[in-house]
């Protein structure tokens, strides 16, 4: 019996010394995880470090509405490529974070998906989320507000005209026949495959602020983002309201004011063909 209970006690004794085992292991486990992050950690800012600056001006529009008797103006900012994000809005949420804090500008999503920081980038309407800074050269980056629309403040153009352009054309579906489940609309796969090419437009104005007819007549021609948009909805076999859509577009300023000049096309950060849906829409009042 006391040799029974002195192995007993011997198991229960090993037993409760295995939680401080663990411990100590945990520990000196996690000290060594540890020492490592902080050696990559000193490893990596010795080679950041070590590496030569590339540096790259960004000129950008800058203007007050708070100081009304100030003119707009250029303001340069020099940034380190090593320590800057890829994309041109990279740059500039450095700039404000950084540098500038006063400077403004539309930004939400990041992926190009919600159109908000739409602006001209040497040139070229299109997204800062999506442009790439350019390194091959050595020329300065300059960043306007969308052309042709009055300005906010700095990067920020006012495009209350332009949404309520969209809101004009109905972009919702339209009709009176229930589904015949009660249920949802059904269409077939090949009419749902003539909506490729217009659904994904996200309305950032980068068209539209690219086209000349826009830029002269944009009180009364729709521009190609809402022309895109309400082709959309013709072309969607669910809709029951065709006949209305084409006579609030059959006039000589709504569509016809676009000459197939196609900016709108190339300026599209999405890959989008807003010339071919105006072209299909003159198609079909046509015919």
């Amino acid at each position: 019996m006391a040799a029974i209970r002195s192995s007993s006690a011997l198991l229960l004794g090993a037993a409760a010394s295995r939680p401080a085992l663990r411990t100590a292991v945990t520990s000196s486990t996690a000290a060594a995880v540890r020492g490592m992050a902080q050696v990559a950690d000193a490893a990596q800012q010795t080679a950041t470090s070590s590496e030569k600056p590339r540096l790259k001006t960004f000129q950008v529009y800058r203007w007050n509405p708070d100081k009304p008797t100030e003119k707009p103006r250029m303001q340069s900012y020099t940034l380190d490529l090593n320590k800057t994000g890829p994309m041109v809005l990279d740059a500039l949420l450095r700039i404000k974070n950084e540098l500038d804090p006063t400077l403004t500008f539309r930004r939400s999503c990041r992926e190009g998906i919600c159109g908000s920081c739409a602006m001209n980038i040497n040139g070229t309407n299109t997204l800062a989320c999506l442009c790439r800074i350019p390194k091959e050269d050595n020329s300065d980056v300059k960043i306007y507000p969308l052309p042709h629309t009055y300005v906010i403040k700095d990067l920020v153009p006012d495009l209350t005209h332009f949404y309520k352009q969209y809101k004009s054309i109905k972009p919702y579906l339209q009709r009176d026949t229930p589904a015949p489940d009660g249920k949802e609309y059904r269409q077939s796969k090949e009419d749902r495959k003539k909506l490729d090419g217009l659904y994904e437009c996200i309305l950032c104005a980068c068209c539209s602020t690219s086209c000349p007819s826009y830029w002269w007549n944009s009180e009364e021609y729709l521009g190609p983002a809402i022309l895109l948009q309400s082709y959309r909805w013709l072309a969607d076999s669910r809709d029951e309201r065709k006949a209305e859509r084409k006579a609030a577009l059959n006039n000589s300023m709504s569509l016809y004011r676009c000459h197939t000049i196609l900016n709108c096309t190339r300026t599209c950060p999405k890959g989008l063909n807003p010339g071919l849906a105006i072209a299909q829409i003159k198609k079909e009042l046509a015919f």
